[in-house]
């Protein structure tokens, strides 16, 4: 099952709170400004907190966006209940919408293309996919290493949607789900050849 921040989870409401804030200044800020112009002292007075609290619940701003990513795309997951639910093509399928519309909406929600940003959000939802891959190929008993499907299944969808996210003239992200679930479905159900002798 998807792996959720034990110290969230156990957090005292105050505390929620407090994250929740702080969470909700970056990302807000994040649509006015591109990622390096923006400040902890910007998040702070937006948050209305101050420094000393943020670096109470966060290292720095790169922590905050790390964890603000694997957030979204955790309730993503959750609001289309894949985190609840057994592998099927049309599973499949909605998770792909689910990554193509997350991906997209990333772009257009920050000010400027910034590398680190993009490779921020590849590793947060490369792992999350990741994780509910397995889970899924675990429920189902496949005959492949699950860990090693899920990883390469996650690979090919999000460099997949990252492709079609730069296309300018994109195909819908159903219909183009539709289009490469055929190839992401093949690959999970290969089975291990023997090698030759």
């Amino acid at each position: 099952m998807l792996v959720t921040a034990p110290q969230q989870e156990k957090l005292d409401p105050r505390v929620k709170r407090t994250r929740n804030l702080i969470q909700q200044a970056f990302l807000e800020l994040l649509t006015e400004k591109d990622f390096h112009s923006i400040s902890v002292q910007d998040i702070t007075e937006r948050a209305e907190v101050n420094r000393a609290t943020f670096y109470a619940h966060f290292a720095d701003k790169f922590a905050l966006l790390d964890e603000s990513i694997r957030l979204s795309f955790r309730q993503e997951l959750e609001t289309r209940t894949l985190n609840t639910c057994r592998f099927s093509e049309t599973n499949l399928h909605a998770l792909i919408v689910t990554v193509c519309e997350f991906v997209a909406q990333s772009q257009i929600n920050r000010k400027t293309s910034e590398d680190q940003f993009e490779s921020l959000v590849e590793t947060q939802v490369k792992k999350q996919i990741q994780e509910l891959m397995q889970f899924w190929l675990e429920k189902i008993g496949s005959e492949i290493d699950p860990g090693m499907a899920a990883t390469a299944a996650s690979w090919s969808i999000y460099g997949l949607v990252l492709q079609w996210s730069r296309e300018k003239n994109h195909p819908t992200a159903e219909d183009y789900a539709w289009q490469i679930l055929p190839l992401i479905a093949a690959n999970l159900r290969l089975r291990q050849e023997t090698a030759p002798a």
